[in-house]
């Protein structure tokens, strides 16, 4: 017997037991349908029961399955209610879609992401199967509306689904981008493992942690931003009462950090704006700040830092470090109004170290630290400054260094002077082994446009 023969002899079973149940039983299929292909393992779990059980009444066990499926019953549970033929990428099923980061589904083709380069998979999804799959999907999400052309959703395990249809495709070539987190163990160890950081920065990194420096993720998407932040707040003390702040529920900080006070907010836009005052007030030791992108999460992030908040962390979408603060202040300033220099001087103040990550053209599923970068202000002669203190050599596969500490950063590390030390000592030691040649000191020019560019020659 043919899978879709065995597929549809299910599926006339299954409907017979929906229309012999009364409107609660209908109901209560309806909600375990939705929580099973959100991935919430009990109510899998009874499908795949019933889908067995009729398999063995109908004489079906010996009936043919596509190859991605493990087995006959996971197949049709998969082709009827679950993900189709997307499920073995979601749920692991193979040592390459472990590895896997992202998949996306164009039109009926499914492509993922292994070995960093996107292979187009044997499955095919056809548009029925693809629409029942987008209204399941919306059936989590009450406020997303079937008729919009885009939508964000999750999974129960954390994967984020973008869905995009309707007019914002072309007859169909409808979208669907899964992407999950493929590192389970976060710790700077497992980011040394995949070549991400090198293992003379382990001790570096925990100790900047330790010391509570406001820092920021930048880099383009999938560039790992997000995965770096995670590592870096999982060393802070679970004491410490935490504040974070996303467009969307992209990371579960209950489960990363369970007996850590972490209060997680989804907020965007106009939501933001009206919540930022009660936000500054509260009483966090540091904030989170997921995917900052617009006006309002720039000038959260610059008014919690301004009060002297340490230990905050954000991620941005940028390959330009060096022009951020001018970004932010000039995003603030449109919105709000405001000094521009004056904006600049508190981002410059208030954060202290930003991480630029990359993917590498050779495979995108691997992830490097590209640069790592110190912003410096100097409040006696009004003179705001970059640092590269880190740079990855790509021919070389390997990072060089620099050693630099503005008196600004020495100050927040002062209270920490055995900390401050050690991060000296470190720092000090990295640079000896591997300098950077090129230069390493930025005065930007869009501070003071009219101002020569060497601060020698500026009249301060």
């Amino acid at each position: 017997m043919t899978f879709e023969e065995v597929c549809g002899r299910v599926k006339s079973a299954m409907e017979d037991r929906w229309k012999a149940a009364d409107e609660a039983g209908r109901m209560l299929r309806l909600e375990r349908e939705k929580r099973a292909i959100m991935g919430y393992e009990e109510d899998m779990e009874e499908y795949r029961r019933d889908i067995c059980q009729i398999i063995y009444d109908e004489g079906m066990e010996n009936g043919d399955y596509p190859p991605w499926y493990k087995n006959l019953t996971e197949g049709v549970f998969n082709e009827l209610y679950g993900l189709a033929g997307l499920a073995p990428w979601v749920y692991d099923e193979t040592e390459s879609y472990r590895k896997s980061s992202s998949a996306k589904l164009i039109g009926d083709r499914l492509y993922c992401l292994i070995d960093g380069v996107s292979q187009l998979q044997p499955q095919i999804i056809k548009a029925g199967r693809r629409d029942q799959l987008k209204r399941a999907l919306l059936l989590g999400s009450p406020r997303e509306r079937l008729e919009k052309g885009f939508h964000e959703v999750y999974l129960r395990n954390g994967i984020r689904i973008t869905i995009y249809s309707g007019e914002r495709t072309k007859e169909g070539q409808d979208v669907m981008v899964f992407r999950k987190y493929i590192m389970n163990e976060l710790t700077f160890e497992e980011l040394v493992k995949r070549g991400t950081i090198p293992p003379e920065a382990v001790k570096l990194f925990r100790t900047m942690a330790a010391i509570g420096f406001n820092v920021i993720f930048a880099g383009p998407v999938r560039s790992g931003k997000t995965t770096f932040m995670q590592v870096w707040q999982c060393c802070e003390k679970s004491n410490l009462e935490g504040l974070a702040v996303s467009t969307d529920p992209e990371t579960p900080w209950h489960r990363l950090m369970p007996h850590a006070p972490v209060m997680q907010l989804v907020a965007d836009g106009r939501e933001l704006e009206d919540l930022t005052k009660s936000l500054v007030r509260g009483d966090n030791d540091y904030v989170l700040l997921e995917e900052m992108r617009d006006a309002a999460a720039f000038r959260l992030a610059l008014d919690i830092i301004s009060t002297g908040t340490h230990r905050s962390k954000a991620t941005v979408h940028t390959t330009d470090p060096v022009n951020l603060p001018f970004r932010m202040a000039s995003r603030i300033c449109e919105s709000y109004g405001g000094s521009l220099q004056g904006v600049l001087q508190q981002i410059f103040s208030g954060f202290s170290y930003v991480f630029e990550l990359c993917s590498r053209e050779e495979n995108r599923g691997e992830k490097r630290l590209k640069a790592l970068w110190e912003y410096c202000y100097d409040g006696h002669r009004d003179l705001p400054s970059v640092h590269k203190i880190c740079s990855y050599d790509a021919a070389a596969d390997d990072w060089k260094w620099k050693h630099h500490m503005g008196e600004d950063k020495k100050k927040i590390a002062g209270l920490l002077p055995e900390q401050m030390k050690e991060m000296e000592d470190i720092m000090e030691e990295l640079e000896r082994r591997n300098p950077i040649t090129e230069k390493t000191v930025i005065y930007p020019r869009y501070y003071r446009p009219n101002i020569m560019e060497n601060p020698e020659r500026r009249s301060l």
